[in-house]
């Protein structure tokens, strides 16, 4: 598991427990040593890793676009739906230690977790070898992430559609929330003009705006 996770990343770890933990889901943990064991720690690091260094790149791939711009690049990059995207695709889940209820439960594949255990093994990485195995890894597994045109938040897009047509303002509402505490889901729906559509994620946040793209889609394809 380990080798396999090391070539996934690129990086032949000189701690080998750092990544061990890094791929250690907290539910594994729960209730013992207040879950230090986890990979919760690591995701916290591994999240300002990959802002700095996106942040970077970015800077060096367009540098006659403005800070607006550049922000939404960046909120699309480190978003839970392209995290999890890169972590499915180097076979993180499957790699993941994780309890066998939530396993029976398809944890692995909740685009949450994924995010969460790429943010740790990020974070892995850099308490290991510093930036730079960190920076090849974010530039080679997120090269296809990265849009070439500046992104737009899917709410804001959705609203200004709806509001310049005259038909009011998405309403959105929480649906449900499943899964354990530790990795829930959130289900919402976002309706307008009669249409309405239907998202998940690890976030309320994330799974709004999962919902606002898809029925802007959809309205798009009526006009």
């Amino acid at each position: 598991m380990l080798d396999a996770a090391e070539q996934a990343l690129g990086h032949r770890f000189r701690d080998r427990s750092l990544l061990a933990q890094a791929l250690s889901h907290s539910g594994v943990t729960q209730g013992r040593d207040r879950g230090l064991a986890s990979n919760e720690r690591l995701e916290f690091v591994g999240d300002r890793v990959l802002g700095l260094l996106v942040a970077e790149w970015l800077i060096e791939r367009f540098p006659d676009e403005r800070e607006g711009a550049l922000g939404r690049r960046l909120g699309h990059i480190v978003a839970e739906p392209t995290l999890a995207a890169v972590a499915a695709r180097i076979g993180l889940g499957k790699l993941l230690v994780v309890a066998p209820a939530d396993d029976r439960a398809g944890v692995r594949d909740r685009p949450a977790v994924l995010a969460d255990a790429l943010e740790a093994a990020l974070g892995a990485l850099y308490l290991d070898g510093g930036l730079e195995p960190a920076r090849a890894f974010i530039r080679r597994a997120f090269a296809e992430a990265l849009p070439a045109e500046a992104p737009r938040d899917p709410k804001s897009a959705l609203q200004e559609w709806t509001l310049g047509r005259g038909l009011g303002l998405p309403e959105y509402r929480l649906l449900g929330v499943t899964g354990p505490s530790h990795a829930p889901t959130f289900r919402v729906s976002v309706t307008c003009a009669g249409r309405t559509a239907e998202a998940e994620a690890g976030a309320k946040q994330a799974a709004e705006k999962a919902a606002a793209a898809a029925l802007l889609a959809a309205l798009q394809g009526d006009a």
